[in-house]
């Protein structure tokens, strides 16, 4: 079943995704919990044609996000991660529109490091280590913008609202 996903429309819910997110503590969690949760997230970010979904967009407020981007064959890649950070993060900057399903028929142009290496946890608590460009490192520190508290309209100089129709 799909989840409700939180919209900044309802003062409640924007000031959920407004806090930031607790740490996964792997030894507190069961694991079919955590697939649980990751399954959810999954099917509620493509019922809604997302291509990222952090854990606090649907009431979690847990350090997890999930993305689904086209790797560069073409075939989508599937992440889950866990109490990410960003290790590093490139000096080059890239201004590209940025939408969020938290805030709905918005739209801006962010500028983010074009180079991250992320850092985290799999479902099973192993650690991960992604180097990412292009539309997967903007993915991942948008979400990662979400587990701080942060939307992407703090970041952008100009706002537009999608036309409806």
């Amino acid at each position: 079943m799909a989840e409700k996903i939180l919209t900044i429309n309802n003062k409640k819910e924007e000031k959920f995704l407004r806090k930031e997110t607790e740490g996964v503590d792997f030894k507190k969690v069961k694991r079919s919990e955590l697939s649980s949760i990751i399954l959810r997230m999954r099917k509620t970010m493509r019922l809604a044609r997302g291509i990222g979904l952090s854990a606090n967009q649907i009431g979690l407020g847990l350090r997890l996000f999930v993305a689904e981007v086209p790797d560069s064959g073409g075939s989508l890649k599937f992440y889950a991660v866990f109490n990410p950070k960003l290790q590093k993060i490139s000096k080059e900057k890239v201004a590209l529109e940025e939408g969020c399903l938290s805030v709905p028929d918005t739209y801006g142009l962010v500028d983010r490091p074009g180079r991250v290496l992320l850092t985290g946890f799999d479902k099973n608590g192993r650690p991960l280590k992604i180097k990412a460009w292009g539309i997967l490192a903007r993915v991942f520190q948008h979400e990662i913008d979400h587990l701080d508290g942060k939307l992407f309209i703090d970041r952008t100089k100009q706002i537009y609202k999608a036309e409806k129709g």
